[in-house]
């Protein structure tokens, strides 16, 4: 590893603008942002498979192998959650020869980033019970709360709770519950924040419940903007770390993906972009997911766009969505893969109809053989893909995902018009449909009373110009994770609806989607220890 001021500098970035935590990370100033000039390149994939889709080495590996093509190249990544590597995830930073170091800071602590985010939400839990205590707005009591706690430990007996109990000093009793911090609003409005002023007006703008009489009260209202203001301060600069291969790389927030944008800050983007020919960012999970709220929420409200779009399969996901189980993956399988390879035929069209050239990424495993490769160039270049091509980053390295470099080189001079799928001023149950439509597949959306009752309510609200943030399985096309490979003529069942006003969107959930995993029998945090180094982190 290289000392971090060492990076900053390859990068152009003035040591006057970095906070050093230690000799292998740093904080960079938001006075460093300058005009942007780079091309942003948009990592996006497949449904994945449960061993995992590449979608972050084959990042981390284009980005080195741009800069040895002589390019200034980034790569921009959210914090993996810390609850998942204790879950059943494990680390989130590469794998094999495509990695970001120092591995075990950026999946634990890192800059305290999500402690921080954890506290400012907890806090303005505090702040509200008080207000509504004290009375301190007219109207406001705890039965009109809606802002859950968060937790960065992902702990099933606090999805439901009751606060209060111990009579009147300690009252009055409250039903509430805790959120996963990945699924914090605070974390969402930390990512699509454009900067101090904004964070400020979008925390001032968080919806933490609403008076007898249905009237929205605000974060704002309550005094608590600016003490999180005071929490956050640090947290809003994004973090430089390095990858393997010694390149510039800039790791910030840790929204979930089928929650939340699901993508690394705006502000980290716009850092790079304004330094780096290309800035290559994942947007997460799959292209139905990932990269439509990438989209239409974060490139929609930061006047971003991506110049070209690297869609990643592999041949384990796509054997996965053709039926085959996940201890069998690893055996050839080309009648299984034609079956799967509906699947990224439907990701090819979803990115796009968004009007971005796209090139698909085949990630190499071992196991793989050329027929089933070959497959899969063909289904990719027949389904619209500009190219096809294999990227054996984990393997390989750098020079693994040369061909990627190339392909993407050629595509980034490509004049585009980016098209987005639904009209800001369109209401919101014609945004859900259009996705469902448009991006999932579906025939037609199925809302439950609860829901039916929850958009009325908002559109009465006036939140018809947010747009829409759907949480569903990430599994499945649809909302049902065993509806596997390119799902159709179905309806998309909506149970529940949510509003994030301060980050700026309302979210459907579709299905059975927890706010607050729990741990399995046998959770990843019993492997982990630390001697000289800390083990068992992937």
């Amino acid at each position: 590893m290289h000392p971090i001021a060492t990076i900053a500098r390859r990068l152009g970035i003035a040591p006057r603008y970095l906070t050093a935590y230690g000799e292998d990370k740093a904080k960079i100033s938001l006075d460093a942002i300058k005009p942007q000039s780079g091309k942003l390149i948009a990592i996006t994939g497949v449904t994945p498979a449960s061993v995992g889709d590449g979608n972050t080495t084959t990042a981390i590996g284009l980005a080195d192998a741009l800069a040895k093509a002589g390019h200034r190249a980034v790569v921009t990544l959210r914090q993996p959650a810390m609850g998942q590597l204790f879950r059943v995830k494990g680390g989130g930073t590469g794998a094999g020869w495509a990695t970001i170091a120092p591995a075990a800071d950026i999946n634990l602590h890192f800059t305290g980033d999500t402690h921080a985010v954890t506290t400012a939400h907890n806090l303005l839990a505090a702040l509200t019970d008080n207000a509504a205590r004290s009375h301190q707005v007219s109207g406001f009591t705890t039965d009109g709360i809606v802002w859950h706690r968060a937790s960065n430990i992902e702990d099933r007996s606090l999805r439901h709770i009751v606060t209060g109990i111990g009579g009147e000093s300690s009252g009055p009793v409250h039903e509430t519950g805790f959120d996963v911090v990945e699924a914090s609003e605070v974390m969402a409005i930390l990512s699509l924040a454009n900067g101090y002023d904004d964070l400020r007006k979008r925390l001032g703008a968080i919806t933490v419940g609403y008076t007898a009489g249905k009237r929205a009260v605000r974060a704002g209202e309550i005094g608590a903007v600016g003490s999180m203001m005071a929490l956050l301060k640090d947290a809003m600069l994004p973090n430089l770390v390095q990858t393997g291969a010694g390149q510039p790389a800039l790791v910030h927030t840790s929204a979930f993906a089928n929650l939340t944008d699901g993508a690394s800050s705006v502000v980290a983007d716009k850092l790079a972009l304004g330094y780096a020919d290309y800035v290559v960012t994942e947007c997460g999970l799959g292209a139905d997911l990932g990269f439509e709220k990438f989209m239409h929420i974060k490139m929609r409200s930061s006047g971003l766009h991506p110049s070209v779009v690297v869609l990643v399969a592999t041949v384990s996901a796509i054997k996965s969505q053709g039926g085959v189980p996940d201890d069998a993956l690893t055996r050839p399988d080309a009648m299984a893969v034609r079956i799967g390879a509906a699947n990224l035929e439907h990701m090819v069209h979803i990115v796009k109809s968004f009007g971005v050239p796209l090139v698909v990424a085949i990630s190499r495993f071992p196991s793989d053989t050329t027929e089933e490769v070959v497959i899969l160039q063909d289904v990719a270049i027949t389904a619209g893909a500009s190219a096809a091509v294999t990227c054996a980053a984990y393997a390989d390295g750098t020079d693994g995902a040369d061909e990627l470099a190339e392909a993407v080189e050629r595509l980034a001079s490509t004049r585009s018009e980016v098209s987005y799928l639904y009209k800001e001023a369109a209401p919101l149950r014609e945004k859900i449909f259009s996705i469902a439509t448009k991006v999932y597949g579906a025939t037609s959306i199925s809302l439950s009373a609860e829901a039916e009752r929850k958009l009325q309510f908002f559109q009465q609200q006036g939140l018809d110009p947010l747009p829409i943030c759907i949480a569903k399985t990430a599994f499945s096309l649809s909302h049902d994770p065993t509806r596997r490979n390119s799902p159709s003529g179905f309806s998309f069942e909506v149970t529940d609806i949510r509003a994030s006003t301060g980050a700026g969107f309302v979210y459907p959930i579709a299905g059975n989607i927890l706010t607050m995993p729990g741990l399995p029998s046998h959770p990843r945090a019993l492997n982990l220890d630390r001697y000289s180094n800390v083990t068992g982190i992937n």
